[in-house]
């Protein structure tokens, strides 16, 4: 089945009377009871058994794992209670000390905040690299203890498309698991397991839920084994899914493939309006023919994605007025809900990196992070005209 189809019928488990409800259930209780001790000393022995404990199990996060394995086209999932729980949870399950990870340069100002305190707490070592050259990567794992490649599918906040075909491919030969962030793009865009990603990663709030309701995350495994070497640490790490978060994300998920058809359209008419706008000094977009990643996201994407930024000419202080100034548009942290937020990363999302690592990133100090929703087009390109005048 096509993808729209899959996102609207989403897995779901019978009642015990055979009948089956349209909408996934909401199980709340944390807790379920058995009639005897065998049988609950078999549904500890793993993930997919009889339920035991909301930390171990749920039927309504359950329904969440394998609605985004089918459409991710893994083996397996495992819900977090946040996008960042699903990074931390997989790479502490992942790593030891002493261990190096290669990673994207550009990144999710998080992401480098868990990759910088793994390697001050831990001896991990990171070693970056652009994301554009498989050869770097041949060149940055030779070290034996390299364990794992962190990539981006659509970097935050530059758009930065990587090479996965070409990086994924030299990963899996040389023997590193590769972890792909793929929350920018969703499963509508792009599928990283589909190009040779191990693991890929989704912040649930953003896209896939698409409400700006949900606090959630997800890890999908394309192979099983390694679903189940991560399941113990991230049933001790705690970062488990909240069954409401995870219902009203099975909620979003059937209008997923509508919502990003218009979150593109928007973003790729706003890209070219700023882009010929006096005040405006660069446009990053992918779907641009202009943006370094171009030829790799047609390549690799279905849509440019509903994210762009834009450097202002006055800088710091044009970026900070700019989004104080807008009024369809509001001035907010998070992205992929159906209304269109803006923020400035270099002292929000990436107020983590020194002005060294915010340039090394792509980041300059007058850039403006736009998520754009699904409003009226010409609404929002008026909003953005007299937030710039």
């Amino acid at each position: 089945m096509e993808l729209n189809t899959r996102a609207v019928h989403v897995i779901n488990e019978p009642f015990t009377e055979g009948s089956w409800p349209l909408s996934v259930p909401l199980v709340q209780s944390s807790a379920f009871a058995f009639e005897s001790a065998d049988e609950l000393a078999g549904a500890m022995a793993g993930p997919d058994g009889r339920y035991v404990y909301g930390r171990r199990g749920n039927p309504t996060v359950r329904a969440l794992e394998r609605t985004l394995a089918g459409l991710e086209g893994g083996a397996g999932a495992i819900a977090f209670a946040s996008g960042m729980g699903a990074i931390s949870g997989v790479l502490l399950a992942l790593l030891r000390p002493g261990d190096r990870v290669v990673a994207q340069r550009c990144l999710y100002g998080g992401t480098h905040a868990v990759l910088a305190d793994l390697a001050e707490r831990y001896g991990v070592e990171v070693v970056r690299i652009s994301g554009d050259d498989p050869a770097e990567l041949a060149a940055a794992a030779v070290h034996p203890a390299t364990r794992v490649l962190v990539l981006e599918t659509i970097a935050n906040p530059t758009g930065q498309v990587p090479d996965l075909p070409g990086l994924l491919a030299a990963a899996r030969a040389l023997g590193v698991t590769s972890l792909v962030d793929n929350s920018l793009a969703s499963p509508v865009l792009c599928r990283p397991l589909e190009l040779g990603a191990d693991i890929v990663v989704h912040s649930t709030t953003k896209y896939l839920s698409g409400h700006s309701d949900v606090l959630g995350g997800a890890a999908v495994f394309a192979d099983d084994e390694l679903r189940l070497r991560v399941w113990p640490r991230t049933v001790e790490l705690g970062a488990c899914a909240d069954p409401f978060a995870a219902w009203l994300t099975l909620r979003g998920i059937p209008t997923l493939p509508l919502r990003m058809r218009e979150h593109c359209a928007n973003a790729a008419a706003l890209a070219e309006l700023l882009a010929g706008h006096p005040a405006v000094t660069a446009v990053h977009h992918p779907w641009r023919p202009d943006h370094p990643s171009y030829a790799m996201a047609r390549k690799v994407l279905a849509g440019g994605g509903g994210l762009l930024s834009f450097e202002l000419a006055g800088g710091r202080e044009a970026g900070r007025a700019f989004i104080e100034r807008v009024r369809v548009a509001r001035l907010a942290l998070s992205l992929g809900g159906v209304e269109t937020l803006v923020t400035h990363p270099a002292s929000t999302s990436h107020r983590e990196l020194d002005e060294g690592e915010l340039a090394a990133a792509g980041i300059g100090a007058g850039l403006v992070r736009m998520s754009v929703g699904i409003e009226d087009a010409g609404d929002l390109w008026a909003d953005v005209e007299q937030a710039l005048a």
